[in-house]
C-alpha cells in the first residue's frame, strides 16, 4: 500500500477535528484515549440554500456599434455575448477589444499587473520580455487559423497600437494575446470537481460541481471581472466561465449540455516546460465544445491529443448522460513511462489504497487517480486530503440535490491556515450545473475575496 494512504488518515484526522483559530486546539481524552472533537473548522454562518440560484439584473448594457458584441455588466460578473452569426471571427474580435477598451477601461488597469503576477511565478521572479515573447509566439502560432483570427483582431483593438512586453499600466497587443494562453503558458493554481448522478441524486439526474481555485491576484483582481461569455455560432455555441476579455477555456457548457473544466496537474518529475510544437489545451478544448455534442466524444478527442499539449492537467467532463475526467499526459511524461492518458470513469480501477466508496459519482482533484497513472497524491497533503474529504461528504448523505450539494462545498470556513479545506481562500468560482432543470449556478469571488457562504447566481445558458 502507498505511503499517501498512511498520510491520508493522520492528515485528515487532523484537519477534521484538530480546532481552534490559535495554538494547537485542546482535545478531551477519556479513559480510552479516544479522542473528542471540541470545535470544527465548519462554519458556523447559516445560509439556507434553495435548490434554485439568484437572479441578476443587468445594471447597464454596453453594445458595439455593428451588435457583434454585447457586454451586460451585472451586480457579480460580466454577462457577454459574441455573435458569430453575423460577422467573422475577425470582425467579432475587433468588437469585443474595441468595448473593453473604450467602456471598461479600468479592466486594463486590473488585467496587466495581474498578467505579470502570473509571469513572475512561472520564471520565479526573474524573467525577460524576450523569453516571454518567444513563449507567446510559438503557442499562439500553434492554434487553429480562426483563433488566431479572432484574438488577433481582439489584442488589436484592445491594444490600441501598443506593443511590447513591459509592465507598464497599458495592455499591449503581445500581452492582450498572452493572456489568453495563462494555463498554457504560465500555469493556474489547483482546482477539485465532483459528478453525481442515479442513486447519488434526489432526481437520479446528473448534478456536476465545479471548484476553480485561480491566482485571484494580489488586490483580489480576478474578483473584478468575473465573467460568462455566451459564443453564438448554430450548433457550436457555447457559454464559458471565466473572466472579462479570455477567449479561452477555463469552465465551459456548450448548447447539447456538455460541460468541462480545466484541472492542473502537471508532472511530479519536475520535466522541463516544452512548448516548441506544443498546442495550447484550452483552445483545443473550446474546438472539442464547438465540435462535440456528447462528453464522451469530447472525452476522448482530448485525451487523442494530449501529448501535443505543454501540460498534464485534468479535465472534468460531463453530459446528461455520463461523467469522465480526462487524464490528459504530456508526451514527455508518457513516453518515459511515467505517465499515460485515460479518459476516467467511476468504474475505473484507482490507485490501490486511494479510498472512494460512493456509487454513481466521480471526484476530481490536482492528481491523476487511475491505477497505474503517474501518481500526484505522494506526498501532497492537498491532494490526499481534498479527495478524502470529498469521500467523507459524499458518503455522509445517501441523495444530494442541488441545495445539498452548495451545503457541501461551502460547509468549511474559508479563512484558515492550521488545515487543508476544499472551498478556500483561491476559490475563484464555484459552478454548479443541474442537468434536471438545465440549470447553470455559479458563486463568483468578488473584489473582498472568497467568503464562506457565498451567492450562488443563476446564469445564462443559451443554445445554438
Amino acid at each position: 500500500m502507498k505511503k499517501y494512504i498512511k498520510i491520508s488518515a493522520a492528515l485528515l484526522l487532523t484537519s477534521m477535528f484538530l480546532t481552534g483559530c490559535n495554538a494547537a486546539a485542546p482535545v478531551v481524552v477519556d479513559a480510552n484515549l479516544a479522542m473528542t472533537p471540541v470545535d470544527s473548522y465548519n462554519t458556523k454562518q447559516v445560509r439556507e440554500y434553495t435548490d434554485a440560484g439568484t437572479i441578476e439584473e443587468p445594471i447597464k448594457t454596453f453594445s458595439s456599434d455593428d451588435g457583434l458584441c454585447v457586454i451586460k455588466v451585472m451586480p457579480s460578473y460580466y454577462d457577454i455575448t459574441l455573435d458569430y452569426e453575423n460577422g467573422s471571427r475577425a470582425e467579432v474580435g475587433t468588437a469585443y477589444g474595441t468595448v473593453i477598451r473604450e467602456k471598461i477601461p479600468e479592466f486594463i488597469e486590473t488585467m496587466e499587473p495581474y498578467l505579470y503576477e502570473n509571469i513572475r511565478m512561472a520564471y520565479d521572479g526573474e524573467f525577460s520580455a524576450d523569453a516571454v515573447e518567444e513563449r507567446r509566439a510559438v503557442l499562439f502560432e500553434s492554434m487553429r487559423p480562426e483563433y488566431r483570427e479572432e484574438i488577433a483582431a481582439f489584442a488589436e483593438a484592445i491594444s490600441n497600437g501598443a506593443h511590447g512586453i513591459e509592465e507598464d499600466h497599458v495592455l499591449s497587443y503581445e500581452e492582450a494575446i498572452l493572456m489568453q494562453m495563462i494555463p498554457d503558458a504560465l500555469r493556474p493554481t489547483c482546482c477539485s470537481a465532483l459528478s453525481l448522478w442515479g442513486s447519488k441524486t434526489t432526481t437520479g439526474d446528473r448534478i456536476t460541481l465545479r471548484n476553480l481555485e485561480w491566482n485571484l491576484g494580489s488586490n483580489n483582481q480576478m474578483g473584478m471581472i468575473n465573467a460568462v461569455t455566451h459564443m453564438k455560432n448554430g450548433s457550436r455555441t457555447l457559454t464559458a466561465i471565466s473572466v472579462l476579455g479570455l477567449l479561452d477555456i477555463i469552465s465551459a457548457i456548450n448548447d447539447d449540455g456538455v460541460f468541462a473544466a480545466i484541472l492542473d496537474v502537471g508532472s511530479k518529475h519536475k520535466e522541463a516546460f516544452v512548448y516548441e510544437g506544443k498546442k495550447c489545451y484550452t483552445m483545443e478544448l473550446r474546438y472539442a465544445l464547438e465540435e462535440f455534442a456528447a462528453a464522451r466524444e469530447l472525452g476522448e478527442y482530448m485525451v487523442g491529443n494530449s501529448g501535443d499539449f505543454t501540460w498534464c492537467h485534468n479535465l472534468m467532463i460531463s453530459d446528461a448522460n455520463d461523467s469522465f475526467c480526462a487524464e490528459d499526459c504530456v508526451s514527455e511524461v508518457s513516453e518515459k513511462g511515467l505517465g499515460k492518458s485515460v479518459l476516467r470513469d467511476a468504474d475505473t480501477p484507482i490507485f490501490e489504497g486511494l479510498s472512494w466508496d460512493n456509487e454513481d459519482s466521480l471526484c476530481v482533484v490536482n492528481s491523476f487517480t487511475t491505477a497505474g497513472n503517474q501518481d500526484g497524491f505522494t506526498g501532497s497533503d492537498s491532494n490526499t486530503i481534498r479527495f478524502a474529504k470529498y469521500n467523507k461528504w459524499v458518503s455522509s448523505k445517501d441523495k444530494f440535490s442541488p441545495k445539498d450539494v452548495k451545503d457541501l462545498i461551502t460547509q468549511e470556513i474559508v479563512d484558515q491556515y492550521k488545515v487543508q479545506n476544499v472551498h478556500g481562500g483561491g476559490s475563484a468560482q464555484l459552478i454548479l450545473v443541474d442537468y434536471h432543470t438545465g440549470s447553470v449556478q455559479v458563486a463568483f469571488s468578488g473584489p473582498d475575496g472568497v467568503v464562506d457562504k457565498p451567492d450562488f447566481i443563476e446564469v445564462e445558458v443559451i443554445g445554438g
